[in-house]
């Protein structure tokens, strides 16, 4: 499958979400939150391929401004790859990182838009935020803070590599082995390989941690 993100060449297959393939190829798209819907930072422009991708989740709806989804922002934490072909992704970090380095003056107006288009939104994505005890998109506390954690440390390790770029600094190039403890497993199905999925019914991908805790402690994951 011929799936570009950031101008960066990415494997990936039928089934995988947009946030897991940027992760597994160190690709620049912000996911502060663990890829829960949360934090917001995961918008991409579908720039090809738009049709090859799943339908916009309610979280997407609840998020995203008409503006936003007219010009092809998803988020990546909620959009997976439905049919094979060619998907070309730019990351909304990514342009505001290639506009700060290319033609800074842009970027009062960039960031009047971007804040605008989410208070557009403010009303039913608290509302969104205020009723996911419910449905599909409920939030596990201890999955959460295995996300957020997990997020955290693949953006550290961007920032790593973004100061190594900038100062020339070589890294290594020898390919690292799937789930070699890089963070990122190597490839997308070596993260979806430390995945368990959750068998109470919404099919949500949960970590194993997160299910042997669910299990021990006679909880449900909602």
């Amino acid at each position: 499958m011929n799936t570009t993100i950031n101008n960066r060449k990415c494997s990936a297959q039928v089934g995988d979400r947009l946030l897991d393939v940027a992760r597994a190829h160190h690709s620049h798209i912000g996911y502060f939150c663990g890829g829960n819907a949360i934090c917001q930072t995961c918008y991409v422009r579908v720039l090809e391929g738009a049709e090859l991708l799943s339908p916009m989740s309610d979280a997407e709806k609840a998020m995203l401004s008409d503006r936003l989804i007219k010009e092809g922002t998803r988020m990546a934490c909620q959009t997976l790859i439905e049919k094979p072909g060619k998907i070309t992704i730019l990351s909304e970090v990514e342009a505001a990182k290639r506009m700060t380095l290319e033609n800074p003056l842009q970027l009062p107006a960039y960031m009047g838009k971007m804040g605008w288009e989410s208070a557009v939104k403010f009303t039913d994505t608290i509302v969104f935020q205020a009723q996911r005890e419910k449905g599909e998109h409920a939030l596990e506390p201890t999955q959460l803070l295995h996300d957020v954690a997990a997020g955290i440390g693949d953006a550290i390790q961007l920032v790593i590599e973004a100061i190594q770029d900038l100062f020339g600094v070589k890294r290594s190039a020898e390919k690292p082995e799937p789930g070699a403890g890089d963070g990122y497993g190597g490839d997308v199905a070596a993260i979806l390989a430390k995945r368990a999925e959750c068998n109470n019914g919404h099919r949500r991908i949960v970590s194993p941690e997160g299910l042997q805790l669910h299990q021990e402690c006679g909880a449900t994951c909602n």
